[in-house]
């Protein structure tokens, strides 16, 4: 009875939220613009589209953090040893992301708009080097680990 619950729970809130998001993308597409014949026209309804987009990975974040801690929990009541291993895996996650932030480079940029001044400073710059650089460190690992499962599989038959 439970599962067929949170199915429908899921199953509407897919629903509800995708008809908001075509109902949102439609305005986007056709409510025209707002400065007609412009070079680059913006349409009218960019930031109801931007601010939907927050709103949905937001919750998404939050909903995907919440239920990972109550999975945390419950594992640590059933088998503490495997839930420390995922504690490891955050706090490794954790020093990974300092590692490349203390790695990233904070030399102001030359020759940008003015749009793009607001995040020309030492920390944006060091942000995005460490997004850049723990995407690198994260995508090696995974080849590391097909490889290594493959290899496994190999040996093992």
């Amino acid at each position: 009875m439970a599962v067929t619950k949170i199915r429908k729970i899921s199953s509407w809130t897919l629903l509800i939220s995708a008809v908001i998001t075509v109902v949102i993308l439609a305005m986007f597409y056709f409510g025209g613009v707002v400065v007609e014949g412009a070079d680059m026209p913006e349409p009218v309804y960019t930031n109801l589209l931007l601010n939907w987009a927050y709103i949905i990975f937001g919750l998404t974040a939050l909903s995907t953090l919440v239920f990972a801690i109550w999975q945390l929990i419950i594992a640590f009541k059933s088998d503490a040893k495997s839930a420390l291993l995922g504690v490891g895996a955050i706090v490794l996650f954790g020093l990974l992301l300092l590692a490349t932030y203390s790695m990233g480079d904070g030399t102001l940029l030359n020759n940008l708009n003015a749009d793009s001044q607001e995040f020309n400073t030492p920390t944006w710059l060091k942000v995005t080097d460490m997004w850049l650089y723990s995407t690198y460190v994260l995508v090696i690992l995974i080849v590391l680990a097909v490889i290594a499962g493959s290899v496994k599989k190999v040996l093992n038959k």
